[in-house]
């Protein structure tokens, strides 16, 4: 065996399979996000969900001492208005039900 082949082979058959899969795991945990930013999202979740109920309870009393006040173009009660929060809503339910 010449002393090039002794350098190249194990290159070739450990190096190459090495790096190939350094690269792949690295790629793998680069496109999910972590447990503390799911955490997160959640939070501003409910968050928003608690800030838009106590905007609804306003508009509403608004309502009642100006009759002259015109409703927001979404409303909490529309169905067309809720699709993307029925989506999200879903998708927690998955995740939770996923962890037990």
């Amino acid at each position: 065996m010449f002393p090039s082949e002794i350098i190249i082979v194990p290159a070739i058959f450990i190096g190459l399979p090495w790096l190939i899969m350094h690269y792949v795991t690295r790629w793998k945990t680069a496109a999910t996000i972590t447990t503390d930013d799911e955490a997160l999202l959640e939070d501003l979740y409910g968050l928003a969900k608690r800030l838009d109920e106590r905007m609804d309870t306003v508009e509403r009393l608004v309502a009642m001492d100006n009759p002259e006040f015109q409703k927001p173009r979404i409303q909490h009660d529309k169905e067309t208005d809720n699709v993307q929060l029925r989506e999200l809503e879903d998708m927690l339910a998955e995740k939770k039900e996923a962890r037990r």
